[in-house]
């Protein structure tokens, strides 16, 4: 009987093997609920696997395309909206929760009013923090929302915004069931809202351990083409080398991120094949413009001058990544090409801190990324890097880090002092990287970790999005991005090139040029 067993159990692994995809992610989600996150770990966890938004991005590309809503008629002003709602469109059915009805225009509202409405039941919870949406000022770019039909929404806005539409395709503006929210506040369980979560897109939560391992299944009664994965499994592996190791052990089908320092050999792997594109993101270091002494401008050019960035492009990427002086990417429209990036100058560095008042040299923290990124894929050596620069011109550094979650929470509160972060863009448009990072609303919104507030960039910026000639828009940001390398409330880093190392019976994944990894529409051999 036992032989018998020990056959059936091999049996049934093996289908269990043959169904389940496994996907090694780089580290743990802090939610859920892309509306209360704004990084891509969770937003591959959530956004590109349970929910689904009015419109999205048509694979590979930054193209808009129909999705919870068939079409959309705009204003001849630009600010009246009108959203054809798709029928038919089932919520997850859970063990915690059985939906009575279809998607319809109160889910759509519920889950803008979340954000918008500080009247709403669900405004408050989890501390009211929605970074992207107030990053980004949509609650004072949109005047109203309401409720045509059962199946049509009108959004009006207060001004024209350009990259409205753009927005709404974002994880953020993803669509919740308001039959669940309510069943939660008969329960008195509104913040499973965040952790346990019910939407309508291709895959369905199952059950998280966390640090360790999150499980869907393929969601049978989707409106659009079935997922050809039956079961994904996103096996947290925070360590590159050991995501390559598990890959290459057929462990993985699929790794984010790998090392720069083995793409070389996974290339050479007859069983692995490697996937690439430039990548539209940014690595930086912020520097915490509201604590001393780096609220002295010359302390912030000081240390931008101490750094050599053409040796992190070497050691830390391996050439895959170019040299970034801007805080937006070569390849996103409006980028300034005329602007002068800081040279590595320990010499004037050292005259720099001497005028600023620090001639016997001052003490600081920098806080090194925890997770490997596409913008920074080993922030520890980095940082050991940055650390012995820096100490070449007398600022003596000490580093600190945290687990990702702790990380991102506390870099928005503002904790830190230095801070090694990145960007990867969400919807194409340079408003994303310029407004979204780095304007004074960003700043109370928690995006802008620089915590940087400069009136003329500002304008710059808050300007180009009303206007819908692209040629104007252009002209405003190159003149944003001047302001910005004045002001150094970053050191841009890098902008790097995006590498997925797959098993070469994956079929069907496109690298998304906004940086998530979705798996909707990819096979299994």
């Amino acid at each position: 009987m036992k032989k018998v067993l020990i056959i059936l159990a091999i049996l049934f692994n093996g289908q269990a093997m043959a169904t389940t995809f496994v996907y090694c992610s780089e580290g743990s989600p802090s939610a859920f609920n892309p509306q209360v996150t704004s990084d891509g770990t969770s937003n591959n966890a959530s956004a590109h696997t349970i929910f689904e938004r009015l419109v999205d991005f048509k694979p590979g590309t930054t193209d808009l395309v129909p999705a919870l809503a068939t079409s959309w008629t705009i204003s001849k002003n630009k600010m009246v909206y009108n959203f054809v709602i798709r029928k038919g469109v089932e919520f997850h059915k859970t063990k915690y929760f059985t939906p009575t009805r279809k998607l319809n225009a109160d889910d759509v509202l519920f889950s803008f009013n979340r954000m918008h409405d500080k009247k709403s039941n669900f405004h408050q919870v989890g501390g009211a923090k929605y970074e992207y949406y107030y990053s980004m000022a949509m609650e004072q770019i949109i005047a109203s929302m309401e409720k045509v039909n059962d199946f049509e929404i009108k959004i009006t806005l207060s001004k024209p915004n350009a990259p409205f539409l753009a927005n709404l395709a974002m994880s953020f503006m993803s669509v919740h069931s308001k039959e669940y929210a309510d069943t939660l506040i008969t329960q008195n369980l509104k913040k499973d809202i965040d952790h346990k979560p019910i939407g309508t897109g291709p895959f369905v939560f199952k059950k998280y351990v966390k640090d360790n391992i999150i499980r869907y299944k393929s969601h049978v009664k989707y409106w659009g083409p079935a997922p050809h994965i039956k079961k994904l499994l996103f096996a947290i592996t925070p360590d590159a080398s050991v995501r390559v190791q598990k890959l290459k052990a057929g462990e993985c089908d699929l790794i984010s991120a790998p090392p720069p320092s083995d793409i070389k050999s996974l290339q050479k792997d007859p069983q692995i094949k490697v996937v690439s594109q430039a990548g539209m993101n940014v690595g930086y270091l912020a520097m915490n413009t509201t604590k001393k002494p780096l609220n002295n401008l010359k302390v912030r050019k000081a240390i931008s001058h101490a750094l050599n960035k053409k040796s992190y492009i070497k050691a830390i990427f391996l050439d895959n990544a170019e040299v970034a002086k801007n805080p937006i990417p070569p390849i996103m429209w409006s980028y300034n090409n005329n602007v002068k990036d800081d040279d590595y100058n320990p010499k004037l560095s050292k005259k720099l801190l001497k005028e600023a008042g620090f001639s016997n040299g001052l003490e600081l923290e920098l806080w090194t990324l925890p997770v490997s990124r596409p913008y920074n894929p080993n922030g520890k050596k980095m940082g050991e890097l940055m650390q012995a620069a820096l100490a070449k011109v007398g600022i003596k550094i000490k580093l600190i880090t945290y687990d990702w979650p702790t990380y991102l929470n506390k870099s928005r509160n503002g904790d830190h002092s230095l801070l090694q972060l990145g960007w990867s863009g969400d919807n194409g448009d340079p408003d994303n990287f310029l407004y979204t990072l780095l304007s004074c609303n960003a700043v109370k919104a928690g995006a802008n970790v620089a915590k940087w507030c400069h009136k003329k960039f500002d304008q710059y910026v808050e300007k180009a999005k009303t206007l819908s000639d692209k040629k104007q828009r252009i002209k405003l940001y190159e003149k944003a991005q001047v302001v910005f390398k004045q002001q150094v409330p970053w050191v841009t880093l890098a902008h790097s090139k995006v590498f997925r190392a797959m098993s070469i019976k994956v079929a069907g994944f496109v690298i998304d040029p906004l940086g998530g990894d979705i798996f909707k529409s990819v096979i299994k051999k």
